[in-house]
Parts: C-alpha cells; structure tokens; sequence
C-alpha cells in the first residue's frame, strides 16, 4: 500500500463519527494551556509509565494515584503501589517518578521554548526516564502540536504504506529523526498537525482514542 490509501483512509475518518471523538480528545490537550502545575507533574508521570508498557495501563495508574500519589508517596511505597496495580515495572518507574518531582513546575518552564523540538530536546536531556517518544507523548498530551509520537502502532502503519522502507532496529535519536521526518512530510499531505495526524494514526491501528 502507498500514502494515498493512507491519505483515503484518514479522509474516511474524519467523515464520520470518529472525527468527534478525535477533536473532544485534542480539545482536552488544549485544556492544558489552563490546568496546573499539579495536573501537568501527573500526565508527566503518566507518559512516564507509558515506556515499554501501554497507555491503558499508564491510565490505570494515573487514575488511582493522582497527583498526590506520584508527587507525595515515598519511593518504595510507590513502587508498592505500583505493583498492586498490576504495573510491570513498578521498581524502574518507581525511581523515575520519584527523580521527576525535581522537575515540578514545567508548565512554567516549558512556556519560555518557542518551539516544540527544542522543549522536547530539554525535555529528553532533564528529565530521566524520558525519551524522545514518551517526551513528544508527554508535550502533544498538553498541547503542543508539532512533535510525533512515533510508537510500535505508529510506525508499523507508516512501514505499511511506504513511509519509511524498513521497521527501525533501535529508535535512537538518529531513528527517531529520521521517522518523524517523513511523518513532517505526510502531515503536510494530510493537511493535519501531529497531534491530530495521531490520533488518527493510532484508531486506525487500535480501533480506539486515547491520549
């Protein structure tokens, strides 16, 4: 299959009941410009726990502990925590989480970056246990709009319809580049931002909208 099927397809959507569904989601990013510091630390620590795992099961966690929990709970009573939810790498996000508290107040910080890579480049090089996908996860989930979530789901799609040749090996930085590139390019097709083109991308592949 080429992008034009892609192209086709994401027209489809956005002719029907999807479309909704997509836009109350992108519309709850763009609440973020109004929350607080308090709401921007939990959905840091939520795409904190995206790494290696699921996005369901960030939302698990994030609903049970809030705020309160990952800000105020001790090391390793989080990582309790973790584990009786069912969380597989409670020990490893436990001590993430915990080293993330430092970084409280990013709404503030992230405001004086005039563009999304570089707030994400700060982001990666900060804040420990944050690549540059859970990094783009955590600045398209608060309403920046021009960074790719480049996951499994993502890039399978864009190996599916020729826009890149190959699955990548590792996704290093290099990788990671290289991908949301061609995604740059597609998005411009599409005549959609990032968060919107994902959204997208990601209900064709899973049949849901999440954040």
């Amino acid at each position: 299959m080429d992008e034009k099927v892609l192209l086709s397809e994401i027209s489809r959507l956005q002719n029907n009941g999807v479309s909704e569904q997509v836009l109350g989601r992108y519309n709850d990013f763009k609440s973020f410009a109004r929350r607080s510091e308090e709401e921007w630390f939990s959905e840091l620590c939520f795409c904190l726990l995206t790494a290696n795992s699921s996005a369901l099961s960030g939302i698990k966690v994030q609903s049970a502990l809030g705020f309160e929990g990952f800000y105020n709970l001790p090391e390793k009573k989080l990582s309790s925590e973790l584990k009786n939810l069912g969380y597989r790498f409670y020990n490893r996000r436990a001590e993430f989480i915990a080293e993330a508290r430092k970084h409280f107040g990013l709404k503030e910080k992230l405001s004086g970056f005039a563009d999304d890579r570089l707030a994400r480049g700060f982001l990666v090089e900060t804040v420990k246990g944050l690549g540059f996908k859970e990094a783009s996860h955590f600045l398209r989930n608060t309403g920046h709009d021009n960074v790719a979530i480049l996951d499994r789901h993502i890039l399978r799609l864009m190996r599916e319809h020729s826009l890149i040749k190959e699955m990548p090996k590792t996704l290093n930085e290099k990788t990671y580049l290289a991908a949301e590139s061609e995604l740059d390019k597609f998005a411009v097709k599409a005549g959609l931002n990032h968060s919107l083109l994902d959204l997208y991308l990601w209900y064709m592949k899973t049949g849901k909208v999440l954040k």
